[in-house]
């Protein structure tokens, strides 16, 4: 048998001969090596021992062919862990409120035996949303009619030096949304951080946060004559009154007949790109504004970017969210995958966004027939928007209000 031997020194010492002979019957196997590479079990090294580039994922024709003012970005807890890994309060609820705890022990506003009782609802992984909403209700005491701003002091120990904190994947990130933003797309955000506004701020540009206390800024969002503000529909650390974890909280949009009005035409006149997102969906809140009283919702067209991580998780998100209109899109198998995409995907809506859609003939990446099934689909959305238009029924405020408050009932705010 004829072994090769690699010399001490480096891997293109190796000796290998241009052509291996080895005689099979009477025929010859001819294996040709190429210097240029060495196989290392299932990796391949270029000259300069570094691995092939990694080619990139393909971009769903669909959504790529989407403008920016077609798009509404809701950006999740993935893209605030992703801008700021080291603060455990952006990854999730129970790292939000396992910070906001560990704040209040600190300040001596909890009691030990409070403090056990928290932790322990947390460890068991009870409704999340109705522990956070007791904490802040304990972190906020109301004297005669003052309301006690510790839990303010609490948010923003949380939420302390966010800059200092970005990293620049993160960064990436952000610029991609602020370009669409730039270009017409709508943001709103399930988050409580300002990340965004403040990552903009440093590009000199100025973002508006907004909250649901303010029903006319709302509307005004909704309308696209706030392109440059950002909606969080939790509400945001820096304004600590505007937070609201329920419906109940913000009776005041759910029973604007106009507001949920323009608020719902969003969810079924435009595009939904998630980001970072996962179970978003189904969020009290979420669900309240944007899918209550819109009916056929599988007929609509959204977008998800997701994580392909194990494929049947990837597969049960996909199948659970076709009825809601989302398509599940994977940018990858790792998280560090997700700015590249994004950013490949935010350069080619962009350039549609200032260009238009090709011309005839004009080929894209994808293949004729996609974009032939686009053309024909644009074509009916299109006749379809415009008969909706001519029979819109006129909304009552009973009707609005009976759709998009029927979660009301099940949770009790406390004043």
């Amino acid at each position: 048998m004829f072994t090769l031997s690699p010399t001490p020194c480096s891997l293109n010492s190796w000796k290998v001969p241009d052509i291996l002979r080895r005689k099979t019957g009477e025929r010859l196997l001819i294996l040709n090596w190429m210097a240029s590479t060495v196989s290392l079990g299932k990796e391949t090294l270029l000259e300069d021992g570094m691995p092939p580039a990694k080619k990139p994922r393909k971009l769903l024709p669909s959504l790529k062919t989407k403008k920016p003012r077609e798009l509404v970005l809701v950006i999740g807890t993935g893209i605030s862990a992703a801008v700021a890994p080291q603060v455990p309060a952006l990854k999730s609820w129970k790292g939000l409120i396992q910070a906001l705890l560990d704040a209040a022990v600190d300040f001596d506003l909890l009691e030990d035996e409070e403090s056990k009782r928290f932790q322990k609802c947390l460890h068991e992984d009870k409704n999340l949303v109705h522990v956070a909403h007791d904490l802040i209700q304990k972190l906020s005491p109301r004297t005669s009619n003052v309301r006690s701003t510790f839990f303010k002091d609490c948010l923003y120990e949380v939420f302390d030096d966010l800059e200092s904190k970005m990293e620049d994947s993160g960064k990436q990130l952000l610029q991609s949304v602020l370009h669409l933003m730039e270009n017409g797309a709508l943001v709103l955000t399930t988050n409580f951080d300002n990340l965004l506004e403040l990552y903009a701020a440093h590009q000199g540009k100025h973002l508006e946060s907004l909250d649901l206390t303010d029903e006319k800024k709302v509307l005004e969002w909704a309308q696209e004559k706030r392109k440059l503000s950002v909606l969080h529909i939790h509400g945001v650390y820096t304004n600590p009154s505007g937070i609201v974890l329920h419906p109940a909280g913000y009776q005041n949009v759910l029973r604007n007949t106009e507001v949920m009005r323009e608020i719902q035409k969003l969810y079924e006149n435009k595009s939904f790109l998630f980001l970072g997102c996962g179970w978003t969906v189904d969020d009290t809140t979420f669900q309240a504004l944007f899918l209550e009283a819109v009916k056929h919702k599988s007929d609509l067209e959204h977008f998800m970017l997701v994580r392909r991580g194990d494929v049947d998780e990837f597969k049960k998100l996909r199948e659970n969210m076709l009825d809601k209109g989302i398509k599940v899109i994977s940018y990858g198998d790792e998280y560090a995958d997700l700015p590249e995409y994004f950013e490949r995907l935010t350069s080619e809506i962009a350039m549609r966004g200032r260009t238009g859609v090709p011309k005839e003939g004009q080929q894209l990446n994808g293949s004729a027939a996609a974009h032939t099934e686009i053309k024909a689909n644009n074509a009916k959305a299109s006749r379809q928007e415009h008969t909706a238009f001519l029979l819109q029924p006129q909304v009552t405020l009973s009707d609005q209000a009976a759709a998009a408050l029927q979660l009301l009932p099940k949770y009790t705010v406390s004043r």
